[in-house]
């Protein structure tokens, strides 16, 4: 485990990853960077030249699906205490399958997988991640909220970001493992096509998240993991 309060470490993240395994490989692969173990492995030999391109924007934070947006860390806390507190929360929190399992899918003009069908238990546990590590995470600065663009977002998200920091919590929670930055309609096509194929080993098949990861931003502001918390709280 790596040290979170190593001076390096600029943010931190609660995220869901893959075991390691074929989904962990080809998200590895694929976006251009393993964080458990900071190195950024080769693309796969027939992948689009493209695919450099589509995935700049999501490759610092590996494969990963957001529970708890980066964040800093308070003035009086430490990422020691907000890992004892997440290994708590975890303990206490149930495993979750998404017995639809997951889809290719368009959010926004980038490319991810995501539910392939309703998720209630699984929003539960984003918004007790949200809500009960707040305590740890300093709040956004003029220059942070303004990044988010609250012009743009509806009523309801810029409430979040001024509660939580994060505009897609809560009721607008969609989880999603995101796989390329935002595209143009023709380059999101062509990623669709060549990604169809790739990920069908791991859609349409139920999809279990039995852990969580605490995660921190460190050199060149690329995503390691700290941490592997196992939910132990009971069955799905």
């Amino acid at each position: 485990m790596a040290d979170p309060d190593a001076p390096e470490w600029t943010r931190h993240a609660i995220y869901w990853r893959p075991d390691p395994g074929p989904l962990a490989d080809f998200g590895a692969s694929w976006l251009g960077w393993e964080p458990r173990t900071a190195t950024a492995p080769p693309p796969p030999a027939d992948a689009p030249a493209a695919r450099e391109c589509w995935t700049s924007t999501p490759r610092k934070y590996g494969l990963h699906g957001t529970l708890k947006a980066p964040f800093r860390l308070a003035a009086g806390t430490s990422g020691v205490a907000l890992g004892a507190a997440l290994a708590a929360l975890a303990a206490d929190a149930a495993p979750v399958v998404l017995h639809d399992g997951l889809r290719l899918a368009r959010m926004g003009g980038f490319l991810a997988l995501v539910p392939a069908g309703p998720a209630p238990a699984l929003a539960a546990l984003a918004a007790r991640i949200v809500a009960g590590l707040d305590p740890f995470r300093t709040p956004l600065t003029e220059a942070e909220r303004a990044r988010r663009h609250p012009d743009r977002l509806s009523a309801a998200e810029r409430a979040n970001l001024d509660r939580w920091g994060y505009p897609h919590v809560m009721d607008e929670f969609r989880f999603h493992i995101t796989l390329s930055g935002a595209l143009e309609p023709a380059d999101a096509a062509a990623a669709e096509a060549a990604l169809a194929p790739r990920v069908a080993p791991f859609v349409g098949r139920p999809f279990a998240i039995g852990a969580i990861w605490h995660c921190a931003e460190g050199p060149g502001g690329r995503f390691c993991d700290i941490a592997r918390h196992a939910l132990a709280g009971g069955a799905a």
